[in-house]
């Protein structure tokens, strides 16, 4: 145990008990994602709880447990054989984990419950003013999803878990937590006047309960109604007579016993997603307070033979992985450009194969953002060796293997210094201005500079300014002659040169990123 807390990069450590030995199911779960990623700087381990004295506090315990080592220090923990949420943690820890041994950042380090003893469990509250916020885009809806205790002490949760996330919902937080008689009289106070209110309290108060962030499905504007759709009434008899595919119909067993909770309405939800998660915020209340999501940025390139015959499906399954495609070029390249461009490889045996094949036909080349961009899209190609890809799971470069063709067909970055070598490489960086007109700046300023990062743009600098008409006559000068000139120039300088007391603002904003032209 000492020395694999030693090891550079991080660990994913799962954490078993010698009754029930560790899930072949995970470990061939981690088994794939070790050689999707081929990473030198990840590693996984299983650890027997019964013979090592520092797990001693998660022997006797029903489910798995992951605990996510970085530095000698613990940095995260997932309970329970949730497959997609451990891919994605594992995914986000790493790339954080290389930011810190990269650029020196400071890692967050976090402790665990199942560790901690009676005097650290009353410190927590008091620690938990200082964790990192949990920041979401926010262009989505959200709201509270609480899996019971007697789903909990049934053993469904991650079952309930699953199908959560198959009907297309994206769970932002989840937290197992045992609600004290008082959290639970204050979570349900708007039913304190109900005559089971006490039952009620009792029941929440238990045992554990899984508290879960959901975001909408796919199709959907307000998820609170799709959620409650999704879980189906609250009386259970109604349930399984009218609802009988909805999570209450198949996991409650009476009434109060009825599995899960949803938010009633947006106020409700907004009340409890404070109540659970105070330090849950959306990308534009965090831009406010001078925070800002941490949009990434990655290549991907459709080779030749794909590129006429499956562009738009890779285009639509790249979509619904969450990326927005913010540059988009189609190139033929020259013999010269592939060897500058793949000037590692340029030595290797399957090199001419690739020259060959990159040379054949036009590349759709892509620029990718969305958060942690570069390690998803590695996640989801799956190994650059086809052999392999066909092997495992079909991800994207089994899907699309051209038959009797050596190369894969779909290239990523390897890591973001590759990723902004190679997007200079297909789309060099320019710089472009954008004004943000009157009419537009009070009501829609946060939601228009979400939306332009969201594309993968750089904000350099920001200035909001008041334009005298000198000014916007010499901005629009070349549109003089034109015969809305003088109609452009009044609006553009409306309030000020009305001489009201109210300024006419404009917000100027000079951009840094690759422009396709």
């Amino acid at each position: 145990w000492e020395e694999m807390l030693t090891i550079k990069g991080l660990t994913v450590v799962d954490v078993y008990q010698q009754w029930c030995g560790p899930c072949q199911a995970v470990v061939s779960l981690l088994k794939k994602i070790k050689n999707e990623l081929s990473d030198d700087l990840l590693h996984f381990a299983t650890a027997e709880a019964d013979s090592i004295d520092a797990l001693e506090k998660y022997r006797g315990k029903c489910e798995p447990t992951f605990l996510f080592i970085g530095g000698g220090e613990l940095v995260a923990v997932l309970r329970g054989a949730n497959a997609p949420m451990l891919q994605k943690m594992i995914v986000e820890e790493l790339a954080k984990e290389k930011l810190i041994l990269e650029q020196g950042r400071e890692r967050k380090v976090v402790k665990d419950e199942g560790l901690l003893d009676e005097e650290e469990k009353e410190e927590k509250p008091q620690q938990q003013e200082n964790e990192e916020s949990i920041i979401v885009p926010a262009s989505k809806s959200y709201t509270v999803a609480i899996i019971k205790p007697d789903a909990v002490a049934h053993g469904k949760a991650n079952e309930i878990i699953m199908k959560i996330q198959d009907a297309g919902f994206e769970i932002f937080a989840h937290e197992e937590r045992t609600l004290s008689e008082a959290e639970a009289r204050d979570f349900y106070q708007h039913k304190a006047a109900e005559p089971y209110f006490e039952d009620l309290v009792q029941f929440m108060s238990s045992g554990p309960s899984h508290i879960l962030v959901l975001s909408q499905i796919e199709g959907t504007t307000n998820i609170i109604p799709a959620w409650r759709e999704f879980i189906g009434p609250a009386d259970i008899e109604e349930a399984r007579r009218e609802k009988p595919e909805s999570l209450r119909a198949q996991y409650g067993t009476e009434t109060l016993f009825n599995a899960v909770h949803g938010s009633e309405d947006s106020d409700q939800a907004s009340r409890e997603l404070a109540f659970f998660f105070p330090n849950f915020r959306t990308a534009s209340e965090a831009e406010q307070d001078g925070e800002e999501e941490h949009v990434e940025r990655t290549l991907a390139l459709i080779r030749p033979d794909v590129a006429r015959e499956n562009r738009d499906e890779i285009l639509a399954q790249i979509h619904k992985a969450g990326f927005t495609v913010a540059l988009q070029k189609e190139v033929m390249l020259t013999e010269e450009q592939v060897r500058q461009f793949y000037f590692q490889h340029v030595d290797r045996d399957y090199f001419p194969a690739l020259l060959q094949n990159m040379t054949s036909g036009p590349v759709l080349a892509l620029a990718l953002a969305r958060e942690g961009a570069v390690h998803h899209w590695k996640n989801i190609l799956g190994p650059p060796d086809l052999h392999k890809a066909k092997e495992e799971d079909p991800d994207l470069r089994a899907q699309f293997a051209v038959e009797n063709a050596p190369i894969n067909q779909l290239h990523g970055s390897a890591n973001p210094e590759e990723a902004e070598r190679e997007l200079s490489f297909f789309f060099p960086k320019q710089r472009t201005l954008a004004v943000i007109k009157p009419d537009a700046l009070e009501e829609h300023r946060d939601t228009i500079l979400e939306e332009i990062r969201g594309r993968g743009f750089t904000v350099e600098q920001l200035k909001e300014t008041v334009l005298s008409r000198e000014m916007a006559e010499e901005f629009y000068k070349e549109h003089r002659e034109k015969p809305f000139f003088i109609q452009l120039v009044d609006f553009m300088c409306r309030l000020v040169c009305h001489h009201t007391r109210t300024q006419g603002h404009s917000e100027v904003l000079k951009f840094s990123f690759v422009q396709y032209q």
